[in-house]
């Protein structure tokens, strides 16, 4: 098995391609370790000193290191933990898999803009930052502003403010006029 991995605009991540399916549908953000419960391959993951979340996408496992620890030191070590897990044939979730589109239900009066939002995350941004091993879920839409959740290595990346700032606000404000303003939330 060979593990591909790549940097990510966030210098305290890095995307790992294991070259095989890690999720079937959605994503699963584990920022701690003990969110990382319910995932055997994150918790392979997390055994590892230094390491502060990992984040799972269709094909691509995305880890965040603590300041203090260097990626060449535990970098070997993670590789060795993502082996282990797929050639121990175990699941990369145990249970309940992730909804597909990961996004917060929204009724009300303005639930055709929150589908007209959703659409446009799924269809021009979502696709775009799972590149750079991270995922943009909507959190909210209120009186004008979209409450967004970022997980894996836009969590916390020093150009996310940049990227929802320039990149989906002008976006969503483009399309959907009643868009005033992009806001992230906390897990």
């Amino acid at each position: 098995m060979f593990i591909q991995t790549e940097s990510t605009p966030n210098p305290a991540t890095l995307k790992f391609l294991p070259g095989q399916t890690v999720l079937d549908t959605g994503t699963a953000d584990f920022p701690t370790p003990d969110s990382g419960a319910s995932s055997p391959l994150a918790q392979r993951i997390f055994a590892v000193d230094g390491v502060t979340g990992v984040f799972l996408g269709s094909d691509f496992v995305t880890v965040t290191k603590g300041e203090a620890v260097a990626w060449e030191h535990i970098k070997p070590a993670i590789l060795g933990a993502i082996m282990e897990h797929f050639q121990s044939g175990a699941a990369a979730l145990d249970g309940e898999t992730p909804a597909p589109g990961g996004h917060a239900a929204h009724d009300g009066p303005d639930a055709a803009i929150v589908g007209q939002i959703k659409e446009l995350l799924d269809t021009r941004v979502r696709p775009a930052v799972a590149q750079d091993g991270g995922d943009i879920t909507f959190h909210g839409f209120d009186r004008g502003i979209v409450y967004l959740h970022m997980m894996g290595a836009c969590a916390g990346c020093p150009s996310s403010t940049l990227t929802l700032k320039m990149g989906i606000e002008n976006l969503l404000r483009h399309y959907i006029p009643e868009v005033v303003e992009v806001r992230p939330v906390a897990a």
